[in-house]
């Protein structure tokens, strides 16, 4: 009995003897020279796929200015609380957005007479200001003892105190100042915050504060 084999399709490469190859077949397995310069001509000729171009860093960096507007930093504790908590803040919040392309930048501004005061709208100290905007605008003021030991003020000086998470606190909590930030860099900010409001004059608070001064307090403010 004799074996036979079926011939596999085109191009199989079957070397059987019982395998024969039709004409059509082979010109299958072998391109004609038209249809390489055929390709060829596809090939040379298609569209070709270009990478992107690279974006330079700092062009495309966005800014992000946040300001600590206070009245002391030697001796006023709710001050120095907020410059510290501030500053752990930033840090934490920094390393992410510096990924996504926002640079962070902090002023620290002294306000040191009433005039500089109205000038900034600086209506209590301390306050923390991002792109401009108060943080927090629903603030309530309560006496500061570290403040009123800096002038002669009749009625004492009071400072700020924040609202957050239904209490409250002489101190801006860290998830507060980080909120902030957030909401600035990805929406919602403009719901609950204003520009300062700037008026002829300061608070009767900061005006009693800064007229209570001792003269050499005032010159080594200036």
């Amino acid at each position: 009995m004799t074996e036979t084999k079926k011939s596999e399709p085109c191009c199989g490469g079957s070397d059987t003897a019982a395998q024969t190859t039709s004409a059509p077949d082979a010109a299958c397995c072998s391109p004609s020279r038209d249809a390489l310069e055929t390709e060829a001509a596809s090939v040379c000729c298609s569209p070709q796929v270009k990478s992107p171009p690279s974006i330079d860093a700092q062009a495309g960096k966005r800014h992000l200015d946040i300001d600590f507007l206070y009245l002391d930093l030697s001796v006023c504790d709710r001050c120095q609380n907020t410059d510290s908590t501030l500053g752990e803040a930033i840090e934490e919040v920094a390393r992410v957005l510096e990924t996504t392309g926002v640079e962070v930048a902090l002023n620290k501004i002294h306000v040191t007479s009433e005039e500089q005061a109205v000038a900034l709208g600086f209506l209590v100290s301390p306050t923390v200001r991002v792109n401009g905007r108060d943080i927090q605008m629903n603030f309530r003021e309560s006496p500061c003892e570290s403040c009123g030991s800096l002038c002669e003020c009749e009625g004492g000086v009071s400072c700020r105190e924040w609202d957050y998470q239904g209490q409250w606190y002489t101190a801006p909590p860290k998830g507060l100042i980080i909120e902030a930030i957030l909401k600035e860099v990805y929406g919602g900010a403009g719901e609950d915050r204003e520009e300062p409001q700037k008026g002829e004059e300061a608070p009767d608070n900061l005006k009693r504060f800064f007229s209570g001064l001792p003269e050499q307090e005032v010159a080594d403010r200036s």
